[in-house]
């Protein structure tokens, strides 16, 4: 035998050696129900979901100053079917002081009406008209090359307008895909049509929940304090500097792993839009909820905040195209994740999950850019001292109709003021 067949024969027994040493993978399946919460802390103004106008209530609501809200979203999917109709419900601790218990309600399926195979334009259609200035980056003045500038009238079908491909990109976020009812055989969610209980601002998730249902085993975890909602975030700077620009300040927020402000505003052609990200990339277009990872990649290219940053200076050329301007903190805190069962140590034993938690938080305020809001501290002293030739200040109900005021110019909304 020659010592090329027999260098081939010792090499092949070492691989079947290896490969009857070699660990056979763990066998996993499941999880049948998969559950997440969303826990947000709200103070000052919040632009509603989906880029709606807020009401003339909501925005009478952020004058009652440091008020602080909380809003939870519960989410349960589960690969069974029940027998008859799907009920749940998810029972708190007493601290939340919302109930005793939350029903997760499936929502009713609608049939879908017809649609033609080739969708048209109407007849009366016109280009859109206006322009939207975009701008990024803290500091008292805009970096070189901005804005970019979307002229919606000469924009062509296909094209992108120059520098607006670079807003999208750099972000990959990680796709965080939770129940629902396209991707569940029985989906439930809260609030629902049956019930709205508000969380009040004081209410505290920490303590045991269970969530039961006919087509989910029953989930138990406990949170604990460091699980609880995020703290409240307050803007304790809020003012337009002598130099012109805009200058941020607040407080930080315990377990904030990472911070993002944005403004928009303009005129009746004109949409302005800004965000302290220090990349030019569309932050301002960002979810609620930031995988841990994904917020950690961000912070670390400067799209996002640090956790230790607690101030901002918003650019003089985004204040003088926009005067009237919402601006908006958000704060993006960790994860709280488990499983049941917990995962065995011994590789040969299967892996049949029943259920999976996810708890995500977030904590945000806003208000009009360049005007201090009620409840901001020193801001908010109606003496606060000044020179002695200068003007009294405003009071306090004259102050807060000139934010109704700007607040109705920033968003075209019809606002009493009182």
């Amino acid at each position: 035998m020659n010592s090329g067949v027999k260098l081939a024969l010792v090499a092949a027994a070492g691989t079947l050696a290896g490969s009857a040493g070699a660990q056979p993978a763990q066998k996993v399946t499941g999880p049948v129900a998969t559950y997440w919460v969303g826990a947000q802390t709200q103070t000052g103004f919040g632009m509603p979901g989906g880029g709606g106008r807020p009401s003339p209530a909501q925005m009478m609501q952020m004058m009652r100053g440091g008020a602080v809200s909380k809003t939870l979203s519960l989410q349960l999917g589960s690969a069974t079917r029940p027998t008859g109709d799907p009920a749940a419900e998810h029972l708190p601790p007493a601290g939340l002081r919302a109930g005793q218990s939350l029903p997760l309600v499936t929502p009713r399926q609608e049939p879908r009406q017809p649609t033609e195979d080739t969708p048209s334009l109407p007849q009366d259609f016109e280009r859109p008209k206006g322009r939207m200035l975009i701008f990024w980056g803290c500091g008292e003045r805009a970096r070189p090359g901005q804005p970019v500038v979307i002229d919606f009238a000469k924009m062509q079908p296909g094209k992108m307008p120059p520098g607006f491909e670079a807003l999208g990109r750099g972000l990959n976020l990680t796709a965080m895909q939770g129940p629902s009812p396209g991707r569940s055989a029985t989906y439930g969610e809260w609030p629902n049509e049956k019930t709205r209980t508000q969380v009040p601002g004081d209410g505290s998730l920490v303590g045991e929940h269970t969530v039961r249902g006919n087509y989910s085993p029953q989930i138990r975890f406990a949170l604990s304090q460091s699980q609880d909602f995020l703290g409240p975030l307050t803007l304790t700077t809020n003012a337009r500097a002598a130099a012109g620009h805009g200058q941020l300040g607040w407080s930080a927020v315990p377990n904030a792993q990472a911070y993002l402000a944005s403004a928009v505003g303009g005129g009746q052609d004109t949409v302005v839009l800004w965000t302290s990200s220090e990349t030019q990339a569309a932050t301002f277009a960002l979810p609620d909820y930031i995988a841990p990872g994904d917020l950690t990649r961000l912070v670390a290219s400067k799209a996002l905040m640090g956790p230790q940053t607690t101030s901002c200076a918003v650019p003089k050329e985004v204040l003088d195209a926009a005067p009237q301007a919402m601006v908006q903190l958000a704060a993006y805190g960790p994860e709280a994740n488990f499983v049941y069962p917990p995962r065995p140590s011994d590789p040969k034993v299967a892996w049949n999950r029943e259920w999976a938690v996810k708890v995500r938080y977030r904590s945000a305020t806003g208000g009009l850019l360049g005007q201090p809001m009620p409840g901001m501290g020193a801001q908010d002293d109606d003496r606060a001292p000044g020179r002695a030739d200068a003007p009294p200040p405003p009071s306090k109900s004259d102050r807060r109709r000139q934010i109704m005021k700007g607040l109705g110019g920033a968003l075209g909304v019809p606002v009493p003021i009182p």
